[in-house]
Formats: C-alpha cells, structure tokens, sequence
C-alpha cells in the first residue's frame, strides 16, 4: 500500500468518525424538545432522528461543495491529506470535549475551524472571503433570525390558542411535535452530514482518485449511514442541557422552536449553501420562545455559558489542529 493511499483511508476513516460524532453529539437538536415534552419517548426520538438523518443527507450536495472547495483550496498530494486530517483530528477532539461537559457547541464550526487552522498553519490557501460570507455572517446572524422568528410565532400561536382549552391544546401540540421533530432532525441531516462529504471529497482529490465535479454517491451512503449511526447512540448530556436545563419546555413551546430552526436550516442549505450550525439554530429559537413568557424563564447564565462555548469553537478546533500538523506534516 502507498502512503498516498494510505493517508487517503486513514482521511476517510476519521472523516467519518468525525460524522459518527456529530451524530450522537448533535442528535440533541432535533429530539430534546420532543423528549421534554413526552412528545416521544428516547428511544422513539432517536430512532425517528437516525431515519431522517440519513433522509436529509442524501437530499442536497450544496452544502458539500462549500466545504470541499470554499474554506481552504484544494489539497495537493500528500501535504494536502495531512492539512485535511490535521483539520479533522481537530473537530473531533472538540466535539467530544464539549460533549463530555454537555455543551452544545457546533459541529460545523469544529470541522471549519480545523480546516482553517491546519491550512493557516501549513501556509496553504484559506478563503477568507468564502469563510466571512458564509461563515462568519451566517454564524452571528442564523442564532438572531431563530431567536426573532420563535420570539414571534410563539407570540401569534398564544394569542391564536389563548381562548382554548389548555389540557387538549397542549396534547395537540404534542402530536404535532411529531412531526416538527422529523423535521428539524432532516434539517441537521442535509446541513451536517454534507460537511463530511465535502472533507472526504477533499482527500480523494489530493489523493488523485476523484476528477470529476459533485459527491460520490458511495460518498454520499457512507457519510448518511455514519451520521445515522451516531444519531441512535443518543447524546444524553446536551439533550438535557437543551431540553432542561435552558427554560422549562412545553408542547407548544417545543413545536414553535423546532419549526422555526428546521425552516432556517432549511433555507440556509438550499439557497445559500451556507453550513450554518444546527446547534446555534436551535438554541436559539428554545432561547426565544422561552422568552415571551417572562424574561426569567430562560436561564440566562446556562445560555451565556452556551453562547461562550460558541465563540471558543473555531479558535479552539483551530488550535487542536495545528498542534495535529505541528506532529504530521513530517511524514508527507
């Protein structure tokens, strides 16, 4: 075996452990809510999450392409495979760090700071601009969107609701959980799943083995099933961080924010191709339906403690991996 293909396994393997980690660190996103409000059970929750991960996955491949070709450039050779694999080792350490402290932290930006890091670090192209504008922009504006749109959906439902009966409203609302859920979970899905697809594509073409534009489609199923299978391993520390810990959630509350993050997501991915995180957006919109109660229902110290996690992200990935290239570049 070459080192070539070699390093281009060893890039795809941890590609993939990266998306398995993402699963079960993000299947938070899109189930807590329901699993607060005993909309769904855990097991339920998880395996509805794992199903229409895999479903939004195979749905879109813009999100993909921004990563593979928009944050560094495309990688040469085997320098480039350990830029990438540098970059990677990054996201997946800080993924499970924060997960082990039960923070809610971004996928996304773990894996793009990592690519900014190694590539700063290996003086090889980073796209500044790319990154500014579809990255930066949307890491600060799609958390202000989700808080405004759940702020006033939640506001317009309790004021169509307001005349109901309390006990059958919330039971419908229930129900309708059911679907918000699947929803918000194909969201994370098309977002999430597509970043390791982009990465792994980014290896095969510094390895020599792809020369053609778009994914795979076995790039696609591998990268799907991987997301999936962290998905059902659960993630019960960030669930109760998001479903317990920031406002006290019921059915209605539940129903309004996941509706509103699913939509951002959804918009993001198909219009602007920007790799939002799943985490900010849901956060934010639990964040803003908690509050139009009262000011104190939403704990503020754990969501400032939240939104800090946030901001130590890319720095943090990046830093993780740079030490990572620091160790490997000599092999190249």
């Amino acid at each position: 075996m070459t080192l070539t293909l070699a390093l281009v396994l060893t890039v795809i393997f941890v590609a993939l452990a990266f998306d398995f980690t993402n699963g079960f660190h993000d299947a938070a996103n899109a189930i807590a809510t329901s699993v607060a409000t005993r909309a769904l059970t855990p097991r339920q929750a998880l395996f509805m999450a794992a199903v229409m991960n895999f479903i939004g996955a195979l749905l879109g491949t813009g999100v993909a392409e921004t990563i593979g070709s928009g944050i560094i450039g495309p990688p040469q050779d085997n320098h480039g495979l350990i830029i990438v694999l540098s970059g990677l080792v990054g996201a997946v350490v800080w993924n499970l760090i924060t997960w082990w402290f039960g923070l809610p932290s971004s996928s996304s930006h773990a894996l793009i700071g990592g690519l900014m890091g190694a590539g700063f670090s290996a003086s090889a192209d980073v796209f500044w601009g790319v990154i500014g504008m579809k990255v930066v922009i949307p890491m600060f504006l799609s958390p202000f969107i989700g808080f405004t749109l759940a702020f006033i959906f939640m506001k317009i439902a309790l004021y169509i609701c307001r005349n109901f009966t309390y006990k059958r409203t919330m039971r419908n609302f229930r129900h309708a959980q059911t679907l918000s859920a699947a929803l918000m979970a194909l969201g994370h899905g098309l977002q999430d799943a597509q970043k390791t697809m982009g990465v792994i594509v980014l290896a095969l073409i510094a390895g020599g083995y792809w020369h053609e534009t778009g994914i795979p489609t076995w790039v696609k199923i591998c990268a799907a099933s991987a997301i999936s299978a962290g998905t059902c391993t659960g993630g019960y520390r960030i669930m109760k961080t998001l479903g317990q810990k920031i406002i006290d959630l019921d059915p209605a509350h539940g129903f309004v924010a996941e509706g509103v993050a699913a939509s951002v997501l959804y918009t993001t991915a198909f219009l602007w191709h920007a790799p939002i995180s799943t985490t900010h957006t849901i956060t934010s919109a639990i964040m803003g339906v908690g509050a139009t109660t009262r000011k104190s229902a939403v704990r503020w110290g754990i969501a400032g403690n939240i939104v800090g996690g946030w901001f130590l992200t890319i720095p943090a990935s990046a830093a993780v991996s740079i030490i990572t290239y620091g160790l490997l570049h000599g092999i190249a």
